[in-house]
């Protein structure tokens, strides 16, 4: 009779607890019927969900397989049939065809034209905006419930109050800039203690930052730039993430990220992976290493892993409606993996572009990670555009040191001369800074070398991008470090003494530089040579480097003087592409230079020159 009580009670208390299911957590959030792959992958989480048997109610969506992965979650691989329809399927979780819980899942149609979208080209002028540090246009949520760091503008490692409403109300400003695309660092919420306001250590990757916005207003900011002719990309982030995401106190799988016997960090040598001669010991701390002690590593290897990255990536652009990506730290991530990834994406989106942070010293090192590159990986990467670190790194030295063999304008010539190891030149993104790098205007030390390397940007093959603030001369003031690299835009917050966006309290040199820089990006929209045209170049000789970009009738000339005095600058050399012009009209100051044997060149300065018959 005690043992028959006892196993009554037990089967009680059994029952009682397994009955209290709740889902807190179904990711992706929703999903769309006509994708190309009719595959969907949901990661469910849940006290005791795992110990459910998963059905659906909708005629045409079928649950191929589930996995449970301990008591509380479940992955769960529907098909969509084709024929389905928008409508909300009923996900029941059960016990003995009893349900204990429901999930009510969208499937919604997708907008016209989302699987054939455009993307950033040749044709775009991108500006990079650090969030935080741009523009609060909504001081009511520096400061959100259940936000572990409030906001200090005092504190440079800090939360300044920078958010979505600061971008949108400022994208006319961008549009007349000649801001044709604006990346934003990480939107997403990072919830963590301190000193995440970069935005790279997210803490729910289907979630906007409450002190940046909503979802909602993410997706608004992305159609309110499409009206002014302003792309957006997404910076994502693969590698690793925030080490408050909720995952941390019950990991979905034992090996969803990567873990040592004792905290190890990467060697953020990303050259190992295409080094013949690299240990695997190296190869591993590199990819398998964590970033930082707050950032856990993605084990992508694990399909689960790997599937939920993927899944999210294709999330954000049907949702948000966006025209690009930007992945973080592209090398410190499993390579087969983001082939993969890479390779799901194009078939999905054929003319959608990601360009991958691969920050390595030599074009060698990064023409093998482009899409279809001799030199590979072993594997095709399907990654369609890269930065140009090597020729970032030689903008910073050109304009400040003499000119000579290998040094001053020579080294943007000998970085150009290497651009037969790129499977597409053009696929390249420029710049001359960003939030991670000394701010142009620091390093070349003036105003005459910021202009040049502007025209230089601007004019070169590839697709040009600025970092927020350059267009008038941003510096790093009495700030160190990433601080003084990711300062506050003057006038974006209320009272600020001066204002890039009203031009208050600007110099005469800024002001100046401002017109310049808008004209020169202006200019840059209508003009198909400088986007699309072939590049011809000579040798720099005396300071002076001399090119040619050319598209059907139309050729522009670009000479730059590198000299501390004017130059008159004999264009015999030249003749091969200057045969048949007899002259030529200053992009900038709009004269017409009617002998074109001989041209004046001020000093420290860049003439830029449409050329007609």
């Amino acid at each position: 009779m005690k043992r028959s009580l006892f196993l009554l009670i037990l089967l009680f208390t059994f029952s009682s607890s397994f009955a209290q299911i709740i889902i807190d957590h179904v990711e992706p959030p929703n999903w769309w019927v006509g994708m190309k792959s009719s595959s969907l992958q949901l990661m469910i989480h849940g006290n005791n969900v795992g110990k459910t048997e998963p059905s659906v109610n909708v005629k045409g969506v079928k649950i191929k397989k589930y996995e449970k992965a301990g008591s509380d979650y479940m992955f769960i691989d529907l098909q969509i049939g084709r024929d389905v329809k928008p409508c909300t399927v009923t996900l029941s979780f059960n016990d003995e065809g009893k349900p204990l819980a429901t999930w009510n899942y969208e499937l919604k149609a997708r907008e016209a034209g989302s699987a054939s979208r455009k993307s950033f080209t040749t044709a775009d002028n991108l500006y990079l905006i650090m969030p935080d540090r741009f523009a609060n246009g909504d001081p009511s949520n520096d400061d959100m419930p259940g936000m572990l760091e409030k906001a200090d503008r005092n504190n440079p490692h800090g939360r300044h109050g920078g958010d979505i409403k600061g971008i949108v109300s400022n994208l006319d400003y961008l549009q007349n800039l000649g801001v044709t695309g604006i990346w934003c660092t990480p939107l997403l919420e990072n919830n963590m203690p301190a000193a995440s306001y970069h935005g790279y250590a997210i803490t729910d990757l289907y979630k906007v930052d409450p002190r940046y916005g909503t979802n909602e207003s993410y997706r608004d900011m992305v159609t309110e730039a499409h009206r002014k002719g302003i792309k957006v990309i997404m910076d994502m982030v693969f590698n690793h993430y925030g080490t408050k995401h909720w995952w941390m106190k019950d990991l979905p799988q034992k090996d969803w990220i990567n873990e040592w016997p004792e905290f190890t960090r990467s060697n953020f040598r990303g050259g190992v992976n295409i080094d013949p001669h690299a240990s695997q010991y190296d190869k591993d701390r590199m990819v398998n290493g964590w970033f930082d002690n707050t950032m856990a590593d993605f084990n992508q290897k694990n399909k689960y892993v790997a599937n939920y990255l993927i899944q999210n990536s294709i999330w954000w652009i049907e949702y948000a409606g966006l025209d690009g990506i930007r992945q973080d730290t592209y090398p410190y991530s499993d390579q087969e993996f983001m082939a993969g990834w890479m390779k799901r994406l194009r078939e999905e989106y054929p003319n959608f572009n990601t360009v991958g942070e691969v920050w390595l010293n030599t074009p060698q090192q990064v023409a093998s990670w482009l899409d279809k590159s001799e030199h590979d990986l072993g594997f095709r990467t399907y990654l369609s555009n890269v930065f140009d670190f090597p020729l970032m790194f030689a903008i910073q030295k050109a304009f400040v040191e003499n000119d000579g063999w290998d040094t001053g304008l020579a080294r943007l010539y000998e970085m150009i001369s290497q651009d037969f190891l790129y499977n597409d030149p053009n696929s390249l993104v420029l710049f001359a800074d960003n939030h991670d790098i000394e701010r142009i205007y620091q390093v070349l030390k003036s105003p005459e070398n910021v202009k040049m390397a502007m025209a230089f940007l601007f004019t070169t093959r590839g697709i040009p991008m600025i970092y927020y603030g350059t267009e008038a001369f941003s510096d790093r003031g009495n700030l160190e470090g990433d601080p003084g690299k990711r300062k506050d835009f003057p006038g974006g917050w209320a009272g600020d003494a001066q204002n890039f966006f009203t031009k208050n309290n600007l110099s005469a040199e800024q002001k100046e530089f401002t017109v310049y820089l808008s004209k020169l990006m202006n200019w840059r929209k209508g003009n198909l040579a400088v986007q699309q045209g072939s590049l011809t170049h000579y040798v720099p000789e005396d300071g002076i480097y001399v090119y040619f970009r050319i598209k059907g009738d139309q050729t522009v000339m670009v000479i730059m003087n590198n000299n501390s005095k004017e130059k008159k600058v004999e264009t015999k050399r030249f003749n091969e592409n200057l045969k048949g012009f007899r002259r030529g009209k200053d992009v900038m100051d709009g004269s017409t230079i009617k002998d074109l044997d001989k041209i004046e060149i001020p000093a420290k300065s860049v003439r830029i020159l449409e050329l007609s018959r």
